[in-house]
């Protein structure tokens, strides 16, 4: 394939990194492992869950910076080594030992992810910019697909050999899967574009009304999946799915999630980010409620809705930014604007700790309301 035409090489190579970066959605099979192998409490693990997430917004920032930098390739092998560094340090940890683990795992974990994504997204909308939502749901898909491969990997290997070995062997997967699809990641060449791209830089884009609604927003669509994803397993039996079938919730959740990150930004092309983003949050408010009363089987439906919703999203914010700031420094402006994912996974850990189960649906459907509110007072940013 000639070198002006690796836009399907790159969707490949970005769709196989994120294929290993969707541990968040994971979380819910890794949790039980982990109190278990480690000796943690609940509330430790759903710690290291939380600065797991928090650092992947964190990191997103930092990994924008240096794809804008040094260009796509740079970031996403720092990213890979971040993300297999973590798991395989995890599994020395020894038992009892929490805030080593946070330490070594969740911090680095979280951020080599965050390096990998916008290094991906960024790129493949340079690739296709007249198809910006398509291209990021086709990168993202995989990523809503890794639930359905860490349910069966930690449940095979784990299962087997447990959670350290379990956690070596998927540090090894990350050296070698996302090392071969970062080191395949490069801008489009500069001959396609005489004139540079236009946009904000990250300085510039700080100070705007809609950066601050859109981190926002971003927030708000957090808690509606992340306050439960964690103890999803639990949260399934104890509304009456058997035991044996708790762990189809990830795995279809899974599914859905890739759905989701397909279908919406591909959607956004055609009808409008903001029809789209609209459709998200009321679909996570009507999600949340219906959650919060869903019993057997049911769980597995409306848990499957809210990831859905959520990832579709997720998917389709990236496409948002770049209309409203720019492709010039979309990867570092993606970044910054993930912030706002650190700031929905601290939430929702302080609300699973603080509050009642009931009291976290109300929590979940009222930021989803909030989130459609910032969405709808966006306009777009005036040209300078």
């Amino acid at each position: 394939m000639k070198k002006g035409n690796r836009g399907p090489y790159i969707l490949a190579a970005g769709a196989a990194a994120q294929l290993l970066t969707g541990i968040p959605a994971a979380w819910g099979v890794f949790q039980k492992p982990v109190m278990q192998g480690y000796g943690l409490s609940r509330g430790q693990a759903m710690l290291a869950f939380a600065l797991l997430v928090a650092a992947y917004g964190v990191g997103c920032a930092a990994g924008g910076l240096l794809q804008d930098q040094k260009g796509p390739r740079m970031a996403g092998l720092w990213g890979t080594a971040l993300l297999a560094g973590g798991f395989l340090a995890a599994a020395l940890v020894p038992p009892g030992n929490a805030v080593l683990f946070l330490l070594v795992y969740s911090l680095p974990a979280g951020a080599g992810g965050a390096f990998l994504t916008p290094a991906v997204l960024a790129c493949a909308q340079k690739w296709y910019q007249g198809k910006k939502g398509w291209a990021t749901g086709v990168a993202g898909v995989a990523m809503g697909l890794s639930g359905a491969f860490y349910t069966l990997f930690v449940r095979g290997v784990g299962g087997r050999w447990g959670i350290r070995v379990c956690f070596a062997a998927l540090g090894l997967v990350m050296l070698v899967v996302c090392g071969a699809g970062a080191a395949i990641l490069q801008d489009p060449p500069q001959k396609n574009q005489p004139k540079p791209l236009p946009g904000l830089n990250h300085r510039q884009m700080l100070r705007t009304r809609q950066y601050k609604l859109c981190a926002a927003a971003v927030a708000l669509s957090a808690p509606p999946v992340l306050l439960f994803s964690p103890e999803i397993f639990s949260i399934a039996t104890s509304r009456g799915l058997p035991e044996s079938a708790a762990p189809y919730t990830i795995v279809l959740g899974s599914a859905a999630s890739a759905v989701g990150r397909l279908l919406c930004p591909a959607l956004s092309d055609k009808l409008g980010r903001k029809r789209v983003l609209y459709a998200v949050y009321l679909g996570l408010a009507v999600g949340s409620a219906w959650f919060a009363f869903a019993g057997g089987g049911w769980v597995l439906a409306a848990y499957a809705w809210l990831t859905f919703f959520y990832s579709g999203g997720a998917a389709v914010q990236p496409a948002f930014n770049s209309d409203l700031f720019g492709l010039r420094y979309a990867g570092v402006n993606y970044g910054f604007i993930a912030l706002g994912m650190s700031g929905g996974s601290l939430l929702s850990y302080l609300g699973s700790q603080a509050l009642p189960l009931g009291a976290r649906h109300w929590l979940a459907g009222g930021c989803a309301v909030a989130g459609l509110v910032c969405v709808g007072f966006v306009k777009p940013v005036p040209e300078s």
